[in-house]
């Protein structure tokens, strides 16, 4: 590959591994090529965590694990923001934090996580708002927590980014293109993610019109995508049943081919709004959920989570985007 600057390949490895112990997401993620992860759950010995709930102990096993297995970690994959807005018996089963308190202890814990495992970037989202309600009247609201939370990450020298999804306030490229600029905060970017807005019924043209509302503010992309053909038009509400669509980036409707061909020419850019952050580089995160999703995480497998990484790579390759994988010469190293 001979583009310059390349992509990062990373994953979210608890997809890859059938337990979601440790050594199998590592193992799983090496073997095809991966040295980054995001981490989301994990089981350490003492059953499946969310990294926001890990022990002492396990992050000091975790530390020596990356370094045994050679990987290193892109994002914490919070879900910091996926509480309910305001407190509204709306039907859902999300929970309500007053935020104040959710600032000083979930957001404080997600930036503890981020320090220990070595990253500078923390996943979150763009709160619930009542079901039935138009998220267009909630963005004062998120955009005045967010940039609490920008500030936060920022005092602790981090950067937070807001993903794109479905029953959110951000729930479009649109819409949190709209967020982000009402934030303006150097400390708050964007994460795309195709599959999260073809899944509410958009089409292949209008998923990458909002990649390109996003491009402005973003940081990072997750790798999925999309395809159901009983689809028919705008989903307001997306249940769980929705998530069992997922395919590879390479099938679906989230326009990746034409997305990563204008990526390819947006990489300087974007490379350097990154470095600027501290973070290695642009990272691709592959999320694939290629044996279904849901509201707090997906699942794969390693054969899965293998046919969703060359699918990625071989479009990359397709598109002339740059990547590197581990070769032989970093084994001697």
């Amino acid at each position: 590959m001979n583009s310059e600057p390349t992509v990062l390949l990373s994953g979210f490895a608890d997809e890859s591994a059938l337990s979601k112990k440790a050594n199998e997401q590592f193992a799983a993620l090496a073997a095809i090529g991966l040295e980054y992860y995001s981490i989301r759950f994990v089981d350490v010995g003492n059953g499946i965590k969310n990294v926001m709930a890990l022990e002492e102990a396990e992050i000091t096993l975790l530390q020596q694990m990356h370094a045994d297995y050679g990987m290193k970690v892109s994002s914490i994959g919070s879900p910091i923001g996926k509480v309910k807005l305001l407190d509204v018996d709306d039907g859902t089963a999300n929970k309500f934090v007053p935020f104040e308190k959710y600032l000083r202890e979930d957001v404080s814990v997600a930036c503890d996580r981020a320090e220990a495992f070595g990253s500078k970037l923390l996943r979150g989202f763009s709160f619930y708002h009542p079901k039935g309600t138009a998220p267009e009247d909630h963005i004062d609201q998120v955009a005045d927590q967010l940039g609490q939370i920008a500030e936060a990450c920022d005092a602790r020298g981090l950067t937070f980014g807001l993903e794109v999804e479905a029953n959110l306030v951000g729930q479009t490229g649109d819409l949190l293109a709209a967020i982000a600029e009402r934030v303006n905060h150097p400390a708050m970017l964007t994460i795309f993610d195709g599959a999260n807005i073809a899944m509410q019924g958009f089409t292949p043209d209008q998923v990458y019109a909002q990649y390109v509302a996003m491009k402005p503010t973003l940081g990072w992309l997750h790798i999925k995508d999309y395809s159901d053909p009983s689809l028919r038009g705008r989903v307001e509400h997306v249940d769980e049943e929705s998530a069992s669509h997922f395919v590879p980036a390479d099938r679906g409707d989230s326009a990746h081919e034409a997305i990563f061909r204008d990526l390819r020419d947006f990489l300087p850019t974007l490379h350097q709004r990154m470095v600027d952050r501290g973070a290695d580089g642009v990272f691709l995160d592959l999320e694939p959920h290629v044996r279904g999703g849901g509201q707090f995480g997906g699942f794969s497998g390693p054969d899965g989570f293998g046919i969703a990484s060359r699918a990625l790579c071989s479009l990359l390759d397709y598109t002339r985007v740059g990547y590197q994988l581990r070769t032989f010469e970093s084994l001697q190293g």
